[in-house]
Order: structure tokens, then sequence, then C-alpha cells
């Protein structure tokens, strides 16, 4: 099994029948033997990614556990709250993080004040759209361009979007990356997060705000589409 699945790993794509019998392999796994895992077979080309919302200690904990020294890319567009960065700034020292932070290619202060000089509200949809393709997918989309992981790690969970959660799977194949996508918390709730901050005595923070998304219900695209203008 392991040496089938290894030889697909570098393949373009990996055939649905792939993605089955490794979601049927981990089936039962805990997230931290899912996230051990996805490290091992991505032979040092595993990422895990974030935005340092609520909760994202947990996924930056269970990586830094299997590879101290695993890549966590981070978009910092710039309007993030101060409660964000010294979240990010709490993680990044307690658990040695080694961040990659991608920046836009236009400053947080060019893009407000062109836009009213506010990050956008949840019911100003083209402002969030703008947002979103210049301020977070451009230098997301480079970040993996640059680091180009056989292995993306995320902290994707079925109750964060259920519009989403018949979709969705412990390990999927990214087109859009060429990459796997494990999401070792898929299944988890609030109850189970809480419980392991509170094990490990993680940081956490609540106030978290991201204006490409506006709310829950709105995609950023982040997970979605392919986004390379960045000229309007």
């Amino acid at each position: 099994m392991r040496g089938i699945v290894r030889s697909h790993l570098y393949h373009p794509t990996m055939t649905p029948e792939t993605i089955d019998a490794l979601n049927a392999e981990l089936a039962g796994k805990s997230p931290q033997e899912i996230t051990n895992w996805a490290v091992q077979w991505g032979a040092g080309k595993a990422i895990v990614t974030t935005n340092f919302r609520p909760y994202e200690a947990v996924i930056l904990h269970m990586a830094s556990q299997a590879d101290a020294k695993i890549p966590a890319l981070w978009v910092d567009h710039g309007t993030n709250l101060p409660e964000t960065y010294r979240f990010a700034e709490a993680c990044r020292s307690l658990l040695g993080l080694n961040l990659k932070a991608y920046l836009p290619l236009m400053t947080s202060a060019h893009w407000l004040a062109l836009n009213g000089g506010m990050i956008p509200m949840p019911d100003e949809l083209e402002k969030v759209e703008s947002f979103s393709r210049i301020m977070k997918l451009e230098p997301f989309e480079r970040g993996m361009r640059e680091l180009a992981p056989t292995v993306w790690i995320t902290a994707l969970r079925k109750e964060q979007n259920p519009q989403r959660a018949a979709t969705l799977q412990v390990v999927m194949w990214d087109k859009k990356f060429n990459c796997l996508k494990v999401n070792p918390i898929l299944d988890w709730t609030p109850v189970e997060m809480d419980a392991y901050l509170a094990e490990h005595s993680l940081p956490n923070e609540r106030t978290y705000y991201d204006p490409a998304k506006g709310d829950e219900k709105h995609e950023c695209g982040l997970h979605a589409k392919l986004v390379t203008d960045v000229s309007r």
C-alpha cells in the first residue's frame, strides 16, 4: 500500500481510488497520528498553513510535534487585529514555529486608501472580493508556488462550513496546487479543540476577523479558486 501511494504522490494527479484507500487507511486514527503520517509522506516537503484565527494553535502544535521545522505558511495582509498579531507571536515563541510570512504586493495602507479607509464589512461584497483577491489569495498562491509542498496540512473543520461538510475528507487531492491536502482535525468540534488547548497549555484568540470573508458563510477562495491578477 505505501509503495503504491508513494508512487502516486509525486504524479500530477491522484486517482480517486488511491484517495479512498488513503482515507480508509487513516480511518480511526487520531489527529496527531494523521498529522505524523502526513509529515512522513511529505518526505521533507510538507507544510502547514495558518491564519491565526481561533484554535489555530491546535494544528500548529500537532504539526510542530510531527516536525519541529515544518514550514508554517501565513498570509499577513496587514490588517489583522492587534490581538491576532499578539496571538501569532505567542504561537511562534511557544512552538518555535518556522513561520513563512507572505505579504501582498499592495500594502494594506494602499488598499485601504483606495477603498474608503476601512476594512470591508460582510455586506460590502465588492470590497470583500477585492480584498480577498489582492490581499489574501495572491500572496497565498505565491507562497504555495515557492514552497511547492507535496503535502498541505490544514486546520479545516466540517463544523466551520456546513455547506461544504459533505464534500470534505481527511485526505484530498488539491488540483490547484498539485499536492495532497490533509485535514487532521476535520471532525473536531470546539469541545475537542478546547480540551486540546487545555491539555497542552496552548494560547487562543477569539477576536479574529477576516476581511477576505466577512462572515463564515462567505468563501474567501483560498481553498477553491486560483487567482493571479492583482491589478484591480
